[in-house]
């Protein structure tokens, strides 16, 4: 017979929430009663296991003065210089044995003490009592207030309170805090980020007075027949409710019908009233709207939803997922700025404070629990917590946690199960609980394909051509689910360059009734600062298990600036539609809007010659309400427009006035509508090449008579250039394709794309060209491209015609096709053509046709991990160097100081070191970018095939 000792450390691996915690209630953020914050610098003793110290550290008198500083909230692995351990990443794999509920010995323990006073004025102690609250600690806690053990917890990112009214002391109360990195816990938050232990959101202590409010819901519905709200405010104490625009003074659980103004995330009208009971007033932001599941759809206020939106996980360069006010109010109002409309809290509550922004700026929120086992995958789901009745109780006090805290946020609109936790019982059980306890919102969970407990059918990635079957209710399924809404809880992965094909998803969602949006994956890189790469990710901190730089996925980089992908995606998703061909002057004005008219936009026109505006002025548009159209006519073009010029509109939306999140005349949308197309580029070959001293002359240029390579450009030293096929591949080069598992960069290696050589056939120089025969292929394969250039110039100006053919059989496409060269003296560059920043076949909505300017450094985009990046698309001319290049067809252009094959080779962006010469990059195709680091790839009608093309440049010497 063998016995199992207990001990003081069993809660770690015990699969129950904790003991001692106040049940679960409403978090409001402030009130008339005492509050003291706890925040701030705190002593931390970091041990190796969970208990190779014994709990004396939490008795008064205990002498922490050589114990380390932290601050709280905070990580301790991401302060402390590396002292305290270091994070680690992974996507879901568990990193450490999958044996639920144990973890393993070694198991990072933090114990914190912070000694703190009451402030003179706080309530006499024997005036009611006080709570404890924690707003998250990962990922088992227990703690002590003056030597008393007050209790343990479970679930990292959810509230916690603990009554200490009876311990407390006017001065010198010790409250230690035991952290333990692993619990079991951890089997439920396998939600792909940084693994980072700490107390890392506030610690606050609460006074409750006599007669304090506990808990209470505030419903206030919204009657879109008669436009009137309906409100009542339940509550644990009896109290009297007050909204004094509307005239409403009630008791608690009493109901009140008046006319109002609904929220909707477009127009987030908030009433200020108050909760007061006998010993506390808590102020109220209440918001009017109703959400239910009616004909196959989601509405809100009898209007359907289109979701444009985002899975937001919580992040700081700097500080993890310990963020700010501020730092949340940046996140909402970029989001605001840039057209979304929607947020998924991936995959957990985020700070409650977040809630408050979303309320207050306009954001629908599908609000997610704190639960993903991912993990378990790797063992076909056995032993899956989800469906393990010993584990449905903490699932249940995880989902409680959730809807108890945040069900007076009328942003919510959805809550959802948790997150890649297969399924199972518990999430019945979970579903169940919140429909009894919740019936004004709907529930998600994606994972739920037979829609057993969910309102909705969701999905993650799936492809273009599934996403349109699901629209044509083609899909199949069971009954039930072929009945419901869809929408993509995760598609358009934004890792690296990308992601492409959003407008082609978009086209669908405007299509079909039932495809009912989409939520990007994700917000934010989660680069953790580093004094020596720039931007860390997964493996850059010696970890044992990790999956790279997977965790660089959003669409703002860690300092959140926004990324090329944010800005395109504001294009996709912007709600005023304007288009036209230009021919009979007029442009078609469309509101996309879900609720709000066009009353609080102002539209601009400007007229733009060769990409230069020339005229510009207001253009009036009615106020269309929601789904509504017009033909708007624009003005006379200017009558003296130089001959052979291109010639456009530019309709733009602007905001009228200052609003909460925009300031007047921020941009809302645009449209560019053609009017002449611009004249090609022609050379007449009037001058001949001349050869002599081993050089050919060519109008303004000199080429090597051996190689036929060219040497100048007038006073220009031009290097090395020839036929190009490789770029540095990107994240979703990278990825396999869900649907194909084709993976390009893996293909485009094997049949040594990135290693091609060059073969010269001839050189041969006639009356009016110079001609230079190649074959461009790869070491071991037959398969190859035969180049021709040839060059021809009318003595100022020179002209490059290059035609390409393949030769063998091509299985892949290319991943770019057109010319580069270098540059020894470039910084400068200005262009005609799609801007200001970069753009791909299957990424270029947001590329607006004009004028630019930059510098070489100023092309770059700053990927985490470096790739190709910075293209120009519908390139008309651009100078750079001393060279103006014009192209006939319009071409993609970039720019930098270092090779591809370097590019292609760096890790982080400080392995990047800029050199002598600027490659130049002209091409005429290139391979999309789709969204295959996690999902589908690029599409067929973005690939770039091997085929026979032909492409010129005329090159003029610049001042």
């Amino acid at each position: 017979m063998s016995f199992r000792t207990t001990t003081a450390i069993d809660y770690v691996e015990d699969v129950s929430p904790g003991s001692g915690a106040l049940p679960p209630r409403a978090w409001y953020a402030s009130s008339d009663a005492k509050s003291l914050s706890l925040n701030g610098s705190w002593r931390l003793r970091v041990s190796p296991t969970a208990d190779a110290e014994d709990d004396s550290f939490a008795e008064p008198g205990f002498d922490a003065g050589d114990w380390a500083e932290v601050a709280v909230p905070g990580h301790w692995v991401l302060q402390g210089d590396g002292a305290f351990g270091l994070p680690a990443y992974t996507n879901h794999l568990y990193p450490f044995p999958v044996d639920p509920p144990h973890v393993p010995t070694e198991n990072p323990t933090g114990d914190h003490i912070r000694v703190f006073n009451l402030p003179q004025d706080w309530p006499d102690l024997s005036d009611g009592g006080a709570v404890i609250r924690f707003d998250g600690v990962e990922s088992c806690a227990r703690l002590w207030l003056n030597g008393t053990d007050l209790g343990e917890f479970k679930g990292s990112r959810l509230p916690h309170e603990f009554a200490v009214g009876h311990l407390l002391k006017p001065s010198g109360n010790v409250l230690a805090v035991r952290v333990h990195q692993w619990s079991a816990g951890s089997y439920l938050e396998d939600q792909d980020q940084w693994w980072l232990p700490g107390i890392f959101r506030d610690v606050t202590l609460l006074h409750r007075p006599a007669g304090s409010v506990l808990d209470f819901f505030v419903h206030a519905a919204y009657d879109h027949v008669t436009g009137d709200g309906t409100l009542r405010v339940d509550s644990d104490v009896d109290g009297r409710v007050s909204v004094p625009a509307l005239d409403i003074d009630i008791a608690t659980g009493e109901p009140a019908t008046v006319p109002v103004e609904a929220w909707t995330a477009e127009t987030p009208k908030l009433y200020d009233g108050e909760l007061v009971t006998e010993g506390e007033r808590v102020p109220l932001r209440i918001g009017f709207r109703t959400v239910v599941l009616e004909d196959g759809l989601i509405k809100v206020n009898g209007v359907p939803l289109l979701f444009k939106g985002v899975n937001r996980h919580e992040w700081h360069p700097e500080k993890g997922r310990t963020l700010d006010l501020e730092t949340m109010r940046e996140d909402v109002l970029l989001m605001k700025r840039h057209n979304l409309n929607a947020v998924r809290t991936s995959h957990y509550p985020p700070h409650p404070a977040f809630l408050d922004l979303c309320d207050e700026y306009g954001l629908w929120v599908i609000d997610e629990c704190d639960l993903e086992t991912h993990g378990f995958t790797e063992q076909a789901w056995r032993d899956n917590p989800v469906d393990d009745d010993r584990w449905t109780p903490a699932l249940i006090d995880r989902a409680a946690r959730m809807v108890e805290r945040d069900k007076n946020h009328p942003s919510v609109v959805i809550w959802s199960l948790g997150n890649e936790a297969g399924t199972g019982r518990g999430l019945t059980a979970m579903a169940e609980w919140i429909h009894g306890r919740d019936a004004s919102r709907l529930v998600h969970y994606e994972g739920d394909w037979d829609c057993r407990d969910t309102d909705m059918y969701s999905r993650m990635y799936a492809s273009h051509a599934e996403v349109e079957q699901i629209g044509k209710e083609l899909d199949g399924g069971t009954h039930k689910r072929r009945e419901l809404p869809f929408i993509l809880c995760e598609y358009a992965h934004a890792m690296g360059n990308g992601p492409g094909g959003l407008s082609d998803y978009q086209r669908l969602f405007e299509t079909y009734d039932r495809l009912q949006g989409a939520f990007v994956w994700e917000w934010i890189d989660h680069g953790i600062t580093h004094p020596e790469l720039g931007f860390a990710y997964g493996g850059d901190f010696d970890e044992e298990l990790h999956d790279g730089n997977f965790v660089c996925d959003g669409l703002v980089f860690p300092d959140r600036r926004p990324s090329p992908g944010l800005v395109e995606y504001k294009k996709v998703i912007e709600p005023v539609r304007i288009e036209g061909d230009g021919a009979d002057g007029t442009v078609r004005v469309t509101n996309k809007h879900d609720f709000a008219d066009l009353s609080a936009l102002a539209f601009e026109w400007s007229y733009q010659v060769d990409g230069e505006t020339v005229e510009a002025g207001t253009l009036s548009v009615p106020a269309l309400a929601p789904g509504e159209s017009a033909d708007v006519k624009l003005p006379q073009p200017p009558s003296r427009t130089p001959a052979g010029a291109e010639t456009q509109w530019t309709v733009r939306a602007l905001l009228a006035a200052d609003t909460a999140w925009g300031p007047k005349g921020h941009e809302v949308a645009w449209g560019q509508i053609p009017v002449l197309a611009r004249p090609l580029a022609s050379v007449a070959a009037t001058d001949g090449p001349v050869s002599g001293n081993g050089v050919i002359t060519l109008g303004p240029a000199s080429f090597d008579a051996r190689t036929g390579a060219l040497k100048t450009i007038g006073d220009v030293e031009v290097s090395g250039l020839r036929l190009d096929v490789w770029r540095a591949t990107t994240d979703n080069d990278e990825g396999a394709d869900w649907q194909t598992d084709v993976r390009f960069s893996t293909l485009w290696r094997k049949y040594g794309l990135h290693r091609m050589r060059h073969r010269l056939d001839s050189v041969e120089v006639g009356d009016d060209a110079l001609t230079v025969r190649t074959r461009v292929a790869p070491a071991a394969w037959e398969f190859g491209l035969a180049a021709v250039y040839r060059w021809t110039s009318d003595g100022s100006r020179l002209r490059l015609t290059v035609s390409v053919g393949p030769e063998g059989e091509w299985t892949v496409p290319l991943p770019r096709l057109g010319v580069r060269f270098g540059l020894s003296r470039a910084d400068a560059v200005k262009w005609f053509g799609g801007g200001p920043g970069e753009g791909y076949p299957d990424t270029k909505e947001a590329s607006r046709v004009g004028r630019w300017e930059s510098t070489v450094d100023g092309l770059q985009t700053p990927y985490v991990r470096p790739q190709e990046n910075g293209s120009r698309a519908d390139v008309r001319w651009a100078e750079i160097g001393g060279l103006r290049v014009e192209g006939d067809p319009e071409f993609y252009f970039s720019a930098r100081r270092w090779t591809t094959e370097q590019l292609d080779a760096a890790t982080h962006l400080t392995d990047l070191t800029p050199g002598d010469t600027v490659w130049v990059n002209l091409d005429h195709g290139l391979h999309g970018i789709g969204t295959g680091s996690c999902g589908p790839g690029v599409l067929p009608q973005y690939h770039l095939r091997a085929e026979p093309a032909e492409f010129s440049f005329v090159f003029t010497e610049i001042n």
